[in-house]
């Protein structure tokens, strides 16, 4: 006798639109450059809040910008091994995920807006170029994430762009230790992505998507996931090995194993629910390593 499966409630529709499994990319970046701020003595509780919901609402605003464009270019169909996009799966009208994408964006602005006002007008300009990334990733007539791009872009974004924007709002300034520190928190963001692309290799080759994974075949993709994340633990001590900080900027290095465990299993697997799982743990990776990667910041 079959069993009657209900439909996800309104709430849970929302959740998966938002991809809650993505969004350590967003806190990471600004609690290892408000750590940087803290070590010098400056905290700004205001400045941290509105840096933490402006990356949050960004991410948000990307993931519902890109359920959109996906459905409209065809990208997600009924062979996608991800999960069920609302859009495609039909879980959502188009136009309310448009909407919601407008007043998600709408309020990173407001939280920049804040930024602006505390901290100085180069922050407009990193608000603003944030969001346009977010928009033109899947949208407008040429999207970056198509043309194999997409990494780079998070690289920047999530990575960078994010962990020196976060000390600026509290130092209103730019320490060279936090360009280096991005570099890491970018790399373990653009992996999540990867093994996003590395999953939908197959579906976003039917569907004309050339992300890195489809430019470069599966096996390469695996080994571009692991350079990255064994490259997050060589670049974060090099503060201290340059004569900043202190030796506690080792302690991501806890993490490692678990890092090990995901390369191990991203190369044995592509099936659609262990790369799922590997994309939620990537996303935790990222947090504890930034995590600790913050404590060491502080202990020194």
């Amino acid at each position: 006798m079959a069993t009657a499966v209900s439909p996800p409630s309104g709430l849970r529709i929302w959740l998966m639109a938002a991809r809650i499994r993505t969004l350590p990319a967003a806190v990471a970046p600004v609690l290892v450059g408000t750590s940087l701020a803290v070590e010098r003595g400056i905290f700004r509780p205001g400045a941290f809040a509105a840096a933490l919901l402006g990356s949050i609402f960004i991410q948000v605003g990307t993931n519902l910008a890109n359920d959109y464009s996906d459905a409209r270019r065809g990208a997600d169909a009924e062979d996608r091994v991800g999960p069920v996009r609302v859009t495609a799966g039909g879980l959502v009208p188009p136009r309310q995920v448009l909407i919601a994408t407008y007043i998600t964006f709408g309020l990173a602005v407001v939280c920049g807006l804040y930024l602006v006002f505390v901290a100085g007008i180069e922050l407009l300009i990193v608000g603003v170029a944030s969001i346009a990334a977010g928009v033109l990733y899947t949208g407008g007539p040429k999207p970056y994430g198509y043309e194999g791009l997409g990494e780079v872009f998070v690289f920047l974004f999530f990575g960078i762009v994010a962990v020196a924007g976060s000390t600026f709002a509290q130092l209103q300034s730019w320490p060279w230790e936090a360009f280096v520190l991005a570099v890491p928190v970018g790399l373990l963001a653009a992996a999540i992505l990867v093994v996003n692309n590395v999953r939908d290799l197959d579906s976003d080759r039917r569907a004309g998507k050339r992300t890195l994974a489809v430019r470069l075949g599966r096996e390469r993709g695996r080994t571009i996931y692991a350079l990255m994340l064994y490259g997050a633990y060589v670049v974060a001590p090099l503060p201290w090995l340059l004569g900043a900080l202190s030796p506690w900027l080792a302690l991501p290095w806890l993490t490692l194993p678990l890092a090990v465990k995901l390369v191990r299993t991203v190369r044995e697997h592509a099936d659609g629910p262990t790369l799922n799982e590997m994309l939620a743990q990537t996303g935790l990776l990222q947090l504890a390593f930034c995590l600790l990667l913050s404590a060491g910041v502080l202990a020194s």
